[in-house]
């Protein structure tokens, strides 16, 4: 039998039409009598809706209808038990945040669609707004949803258990985790092109087609069996793609009401105030530890801005929490996860989604300790990692970690970037008192990842080859190398005889979707148990056909099978797959994979230099060690660990999104919301650990969301370490020259006074 392809760089085939230009995305794909649907969004952050004129849009060339929440009469967005904070698919009655769609314009042209937008008028009653989580908590704040009467949507509550008793130091924060924009390179997009018989085929670029398909079908009444949802190729999605937004939920209506295809996609400016953002959390952490360096316990308050709506934010806290003891023995936590609505664009998952939130917690309390106590900040890790011997381990939150061995992804990470010789040329900048320091920040990460359940499925035609059907629906990821090469380990066919099929709810009978770094286990363990199922059939029908017992039957080279010791007589999987159709039961399995989650890790280091005289810093080097546990495809693993550094690198140097006092954005173009290119990035030093999981047979953990997850806090610490000769203890992101500057002129001696 030949050697199994997993765990080896094979190319990915997914590459070839996307370097040809041959890649088919939501608004490349045509259909005659179509129409366009521009939206009218809010200029109020927060206002009452007087009155929608839109007669003289109706009246414009080329437009076939205007529509305003009370012509759709859609319902609104499910808010689970907080029927009085649903979100609507249009604004009625009032508008929360800037950008939000209160009507819509269909015409025959995007042209003439946006012309017409322009001209409905819409008179407002303006109304106070609250843009600051903090401040939203407080009495008197402006209320969102009166009827609601608070702003907070969800509260975990304080804790009876003091887990700081017993503490010798205790340090204190508030940490802002700032928020920040998804920025995918394609906006949100849909198609929806009516059927005969009432039924939808809508193109989305999404995540999860299957989600779509039922808030689709929910919304308009309709059975899912007639929605159809596909996801052509999709430009990124980074957790905001995860579930339908309220516009191609208009329309998907729209095409259903007018029996015509209608087409949106967004602007790039459109995408910055309308697609959900990410992280926004600030956290009021207090760590106890005994001057040894142990850690007593932890108490946090995690506050999430959720924005405008209880929309698909609201759960992230409480991922914080379950993470909230990171790669350390914590006895005690006492956590506090709570969300609050504001007049600003909702937020949602964001790569990584709430685990980022928890390391940046604890990476920078980790730091804090470290300087409290006088302690390298590898020796405090040191002393409070959970050890190999202690798994599977029950954290203080109730996660259920599988496997782990964090001191070896440290040790490995640190031996990498050269630590000690790092040291002392930080105290020879010091002492020669140079305008260029240097700063090292060590950042230590758990997550959670796989969690719940995906599809499988594997069949070989009678020709031989073999088609791999997958709930997961990729976004980038390279589903298809990777499942492909779970098939054809487990058949022992080539590579290249394997076709995936994914992202069509006409023709995957169910599936979940792809976030929170669960493909390759879930979907991956899916294929992997189809195949199996596949193989033993493939030998029942071999012993059939050459009159053995199925005990004697064996893979020989190139997928024959044979009886053991007679290798003149083998089949191929063209001959079995043809008995199978024969006898009625083609070579086919399905299979649904269940898991625990798992729990990947790792240690980063990051290296800035910080130029005194100006702010600016220059990351000079970043190493990350992670633990993903068993490669498939080593080569996919690394783009996927560059592609989350990248972006967590970038929260803590550049991205913010921001708003003024009355809650008008400020970061609506890519000039304002800066996004760093590959010239604002070092090249990445990667290795890896392997530390398999039990939970699957695949033994692998998720990878999408490490490289975020770890490399923020590790800059973060970086520079607030090179600017500690000036007394800094701690600075928020994103570490922009001006706030360094400001950090390092507090820093500065007073001049003496003149005498």
């Amino acid at each position: 039998m030949s050697v199994s392809i997993l765990g080896h760089a094979v190319h990915r085939s997914e590459d070839p039409r996307f370097l040809r230009g041959e890649a088919r995305y939501v608004d490349d794909i045509e259909v005659a009598g179509g129409l366009v649907a521009s939206f009218v969004r809010s200029h109020h952050a927060h206002a009452r809706i007087v009155s929608i004129d839109a007669d003289a849009a109706r009246r414009a060339p080329g437009v076939v209808a205007v529509f305003t929440a009370a012509d759709l009469d859609l319902p609104p967005s499910p808010a689970g038990r907080r029927a009085a904070l649903a979100r609507p698919r249009l604004a009625a009655g009032v508008v929360r945040y800037v950008g939000e769609p209160l009507a819509v314009v269909v015409a025959e042209s995007a042209a003439a669609a946006v012309d017409a937008r322009e001209l409905v008028d819409v008179d407002y009653e303006p109304l106070p707004a609250v843009v600051d989580p903090i401040a939203a908590t407080e009495e008197g704040a402006p209320l969102l949803f009166p009827d609601h009467g608070s702003n907070v949507v969800s509260d975990g509550g304080a804790a009876d258990e003091d887990p700081l008793e017993g503490a010798d130091v205790v340090v204190r924060a508030r940490l802002v985790n700032q928020r920040v924009a998804p920025v995918p390179l394609e906006p949100n997009a849909a198609l929806a092109v009516p059927e005969p018989g009432g039924g939808l085929t809508i193109y989305a670029s999404t995540q999860s087609p299957f989600g779509v398909r039922r808030e689709v079908a929910s919304a308009l009444g309709l059975e899912e069996e007639a929605v159809r949802v596909v996801a052509p190729d999709v430009g990124g999605g980074f957790g905001a793609k995860g579930g339908a937004y309220p516009e191609q939920i208009v329309v998907a209506a729209l095409a259903h009401r007018l029996g015509r295809p209608v087409r949106w996609a967004e602007t790039r400016s459109e995408n910055l105030v309308g697609m959900t953002h990410g992280r926004a959390q600030v956290q009021d952490v207090e760590l106890g530890a005994r001057r040894d360096g142990t850690i007593v316990g932890l108490r946090a308050r995690a506050l999430t801005d959720v924005g405008a709506y209880s929309w698909r934010g609201t759960f992230l806290p409480g991922v914080t929490r379950v993470m909230a003891s990171g790669v350390y023995r914590i006895p005690r936590i006492a956590f506090r996860p709570m969300a609050v609505v504001t007049n600003t664009t909702p937020t949602g998952p964001y790569r990584g989604a709430g685990r980022p939130e928890a390391a940046a917690l604890l990476e920078r309390s980790m730091d804090l300790l470290a300087a409290e106590l006088g302690m390298d900040p590898v020796e405090i890790r040191r002393r409070n990692f959970i050890s190999p011997d202690q798994f599977p381990y029950q954290s203080p939150t109730g996660a259920s970690y599988d496997s782990g061995d964090y001191a070896k992804a440290l040790d490995r990470a640190l031996e990498l970037v050269g630590y000690q010789e790092l040291r002392a040329e930080q105290r020879a900048r010091v002492d020669a008192g140079s305008p260029r320091l240097l700063g090292i920040g060590l950042s230590c990460y758990a997550e959670i990842s796989g969690v719940g359940s995906e599809y499988g499925s594997v069949a070989v035609a009678p020709d031989g080859s073999v088609t791999v059907v997958t709930g997961s629906s990729p976004h980038g990821q390279g589903h298809e190398t990777a499942f492909a090469q779970i098939a054809a380990s487990v058949l022992g066919v080539d590579f290249a005889r394997v076709r995936v099929v994914h992202s069509d709810t006409g023709t995957v009978p169910r599936g979940v979707g792809t976030f929170g770094s669960r493909s390759g286990q879930l979907g991956g363990s899916a294929v992997m148990g189809a195949g199996d199922a596949v193989l033993a059939r493939a030998r029942e029908l071999a012993a059939d056909l050459l009159e053995a017992s199925v005990d004697d039957i064996v893979q020989l080279e190139g997928g024959r099978f044979g009886v053991a010791g007679v290798p003149a007589r083998a089949l191929d999987w063209a001959d079995l797959a043809g008995a199978g159709e024969e006898a009625g039961t083609p070579l086919r399995s399905e299979f649904d994979f269940e898991q625990e989650p798992t729990f990947p890790f790792g240690a980063h280091v990051a290296v800035v230099e910080v130029d005194i005289e100006t702010g600016l810093v220059d990351l000079l080097r970043f190493v990350a060690v992670d633990d993903c546990g068993n490669l498939i495809n080593p080569m996919i693993v690394e783009g996927q660990i560059h592609g989350g550094l990248a972006q967590g690198v970038a929260q803590a140097l550049f991205e913010a999104v921001s708003y003024d006092a009355d809650g008008n954005p400020l970061t609506t173009t890519l000039v304002d919301y800066l996004v760093p290119s590959a010239a604002d990035l070092p090249s990445w030093e990667t290795a890896h650990t392997v530390t398999p999981t039990p939970r699957n047979p695949l033994g692998a953990k998720g990878v999408g969301e490490s490289g975020t997850t770890g490399s923020t806090p590790a800059v973060q610490n970086a520079v607030i370490d090179a600017l500690s000769p000036f007394g800094a203890k701690h600075l928020d992101m994103p570490l922009t020259p001006e706030r360094v500057w400001d950090a390092i002129q507090a820093g500065r001696p007073s001049p003496a006074p003149r005498r």
